[in-house]
């Protein structure tokens, strides 16, 4: 369960991907001058203390971006080369913005979402008279039906680049995160791994999100 909070945030989100997302390597085939989202989804951190927030953005050349984020209420500790910025949330107070590839809280919570067959978080809005139910902006799904895996598997993830994929390796594990989004292509699952797919309004064809090779090497 993710909930939002009627809040003033300082910079906004839409602020810091504006300044964040054209320095990135995986963005550099996209005119990123202009964004514009057209959906975004959580997936419920177990612990309840970080946010896991991923972006679905449309560029000004009309490409889809894939940006994950976490939001911390501490520093994380060793995440300084991954920390995008901190913002000011008039509810929760300041809050430590970090590149989720490099966050185990991510890792692990896309690993199980695809592994298990798992979807996005509900989405609820905190109000005075208590939680109301929002309606999804992007909806996911994991093509698996295995159990969760474990958590430790993830506690480091090692990240590297390859043009617009992101590999995120565990313990015996890989993730690949797609940046620049196909929405024409058909989906279908490597013969040694699962995937995520997602929709959104005016999407209405699942498209590859991310995959999850049980072992690291097979993917490589």
């Amino acid at each position: 369960m993710a909930v939002h909070h009627a809040a003033t945030i300082v910079p906004t989100k839409a602020e810091l991907l504006a300044a964040w997302v054209p320095a990135q390597p995986w963005a550099a085939g996209a005119d990123t001058s202009s964004l514009t989202k057209v959906g975004s989804y959580r997936f419920d951190d177990p612990a309840g203390e970080v946010g896991v927030e991923t972006h679905v953005l449309a560029t000004a050349d009309g490409q889809v971006l894939h940006v994950p984020l976490t939001y911390r209420g501490a520093p994380r500790a060793g995440g300084e080369g991954s920390l995008v910025t901190t913002m000011t949330h008039t509810t929760l107070g300041d809050r430590w913005v970090y590149d989720a590839r490099h966050d185990p809280v991510y890792a692990a919570a896309l690993a199980t979402a695809i592994a298990t067959g798992g979807r996005e978080a509900d989405l609820f809005l905190a109000t005075p008279d208590g939680l109301e139910p929002q309606p999804a902006s992007a909806r996911v799904r994991g093509s698996g039906s295995g159990t969760s895996p474990a958590a430790g598997a993830w506690a480091d993830p090692r990240v590297t680049v390859d043009g617009a994929t992101s590999r995120l390796e565990g313990d015996g594990a890989a993730l690949t995160v797609l940046h620049v989004l196909s929405t024409t292509t058909t989906v279908s699952a490597p013969a040694d791994g699962l995937v995520l797919t997602g929709t959104w309004p005016g999407q209405e064809e699942p498209v590859l999100l991310a995959e999850h090779r049980l072992d690291a090497a097979s993917g490589s």
